[in-house]
């Protein structure tokens, strides 16, 4: 009998990537559903989720680590426009390379092109296990030439989508 040896994947997830694809296809994500999906699927034993702080947002912090992810927090600025800005990508690509030693493949979660240096990086050195893009209509052409290790969330919604 052959033993199978429990894999260790790493998920680092773009939260503000995630969250506005999918509420752009008129669907909100379950994310403890999520985290269990990425478990079960990916093997996933961390599941990183880069956000941009904002005060009022506890409760969201706290259902967010009760389903099992580690937050790391971006401070957030007030445009004059009155809209949050708070870009994680630094943050998701260094976390990402400090883990590095820490997993034996990473799952990223965005659909972001900002993202392709990182990737490359990943495929080139066996360390890519997936990218989950959100939207498979709006994802970022510098992402393409890694459709293979592309995962759509659209064909997800029925198993993923909070009721």
């Amino acid at each position: 009998m052959k033993i199978v040896k429990d894999k260790n994947n790493y998920a680092f997830i773009d939260s503000q990537n995630l969250n506005l694809a999918i509420r752009d296809q008129g669907w909100a994500l379950d994310f403890k559903r999520f985290r269990k999906y990425l478990e079960d699927k990916f093997h996933i034993k961390k599941a990183f989720i880069f956000i941009g702080y904002i005060a009022t947002n506890e409760s969201l912090y706290t259902s967010l680590q009760e389903y099992g992810y580690i937050l790391i927090f971006k401070p957030t600025l007030y445009l004059p426009n009155g809209k949050v800005k708070g870009n994680i990508d630094a943050e998701l690509v260094l976390h990402t390379m400090i883990e590095y030693s820490n997993y034996e493949k990473a799952v990223i979660v965005t659909g972001d092109g900002d993202f392709h240096c990182l990737i490359e990086y990943l495929k080139k050195r066996d360390k890519l296990e997936r990218i989950v893009v959100p939207n498979r209509y709006k994802y970022s052409s510098l992402l393409r030439k890694f459709v293979p290790q592309m995962v759509f969330m659209n064909d997800l919604r029925a198993k993923l989508e909070y009721k």
